[in-house]
């Protein structure tokens, strides 16, 4: 899957063991989705999976990976990769604006990613289908990009990556889970909350001011392809403005988070949150202890990791000299664990992990 900050790559054995121990489940909802590694890990345990998130981008993803179902699409994104591989470059809109305003990707793979965006716009494939290819590209892309692994700036020098040439592998599609279909929204989450009903809802929120948008502005106009006015040395879009989420706010974090929990429809809710977020550990557990009347279990799991690769390589300003020191190489990880009835077994205890 696309590099991506937040990513829940190593706590998904900590979040997959928590929901197996919520009693029997049938229906889990993915609240923030964003790259659908959780959601996609949720499926391939066989549960019926709702993945939301507002941003198209993440939209796309979750209809590739939660939604789109092995046994319908595999055989003709084999087709389409082997089709779109064939094709020759043609300098276009993202070319211009990624590669030549800007350096996230060399011009040759820049070309690439401009012909065959507008071949999938040009097939008018079902939906399913052309978010896999979507994802396809998306990813193609990604593993030939020069950044640290947010679209905020670009390298200095190019990674030895970007000079490799772009080329689609069909993504990771799962059959169809046990327990049902999967649906990929794009809506709001407080909306999502209060629409969706499941038996266990994963909820893993922006946490402080960095906008998704924002760090993945890219992705979003690729998958939206409307070819947007842009600002700025890193090319965003316009609407990274326009478009601010309440959760980027500290001032108004705390509230929106509340309503969020208040309107989710599940019996047994998991809280993933960064040790730099707006919120402390006994801020979010009194949050989640409010939940039902005021009678929410809550059992907090912490877990120690090492911070993100551009917090390693330090700070930068845009003509690329070193500017600041990095205050911390390490940050703490909380899993919230919130239920009516609490939770047997090992999870029953607060506990603290490394991880690498």
């Amino acid at each position: 899957m696309i590099k991506y900050l937040g990513s829940k790559r190593a706590l998904l054995g900590e979040i997959l063991e928590v929901v197996r121990q919520a009693g029997r489940v049938g229906t889990v909802l993915d609240l923030f989705s964003g790259t659908s590694r959780v959601g996609h890990a949720f499926k391939r345990e066989g549960w019926r999976v709702l993945a939301n998130d507002h941003n198209r981008y993440a939209q796309t993803l979750a209809r590739c990976y939660v939604q789109a179902d092995r046994e319908d699409w595999r055989r003709d994104a084999e087709t389409l990769v082997r089709e779109f591989n064939s094709l020759r470059g043609a300098p276009g809109w993202f070319t211009h604006t990624f590669c030549e305003r800007s350096r996230f990707f060399q011009p040759k793979n820049g070309a690439r990613v401009d012909a065959i965006r507008e071949a999938i716009s040009a097939k008018a494939l079902p939906l399913e289908l052309e978010a896999v290819m979507l994802v396809a590209l998306m990813e193609a892309a990604d593993r030939v990009d020069s950044t640290t692994g947010v679209q905020m700036a670009y390298l200095k020098r190019w990674a030895p990556r970007a000079h490799q040439d772009l080329e689609l592998r069909v993504p990771d599609l799962l059959p169809r889970a046990r327990c049902g279909k999967g649906e990929a929204h794009g809506l709001d989450a407080l909306e999502a909350a209060a629409r969706l009903e499941a038996d266990v809802a994963y909820l893993d929120p922006p946490y402080n001011q960095h906008s998704y948008l924002g760090n993945y502005h890219i992705w979003e106009s690729l998958a939206r392809w409307d070819k947007p006015d842009v600002y700025g040395i890193a090319c965003k879009r316009m609407d990274c403005r326009e478009r601010p989420s309440v959760f980027n706010s500290r001032p108004k974090f705390s509230d929106a988070f509340r309503r969020v929990l208040h309107a989710v429809r599940a019996r047994t809710l998991v809280i993933s949150f960064n040790s730099e977020g707006y919120l402390s550990r006994p801020e979010m557990e009194a949050l989640c202890r409010d939940l039902w009347n005021h009678e929410a279990k809550v059992v907090t799991l912490t877990l120690d990791y090492k911070r993100y690769v551009g917090a390693q390589i330090g700070i930068y300003n845009p003509k690329g000299e070193k500017v600041g020191r990095v205050s911390h190489l390490r940050n703490k990880e909380h899993l919230f664990v919130v239920s009516r009835e609490g939770l047997s077994g090992r999870f029953s205890r607060r506990r603290r992990r490394k991880i690498a």
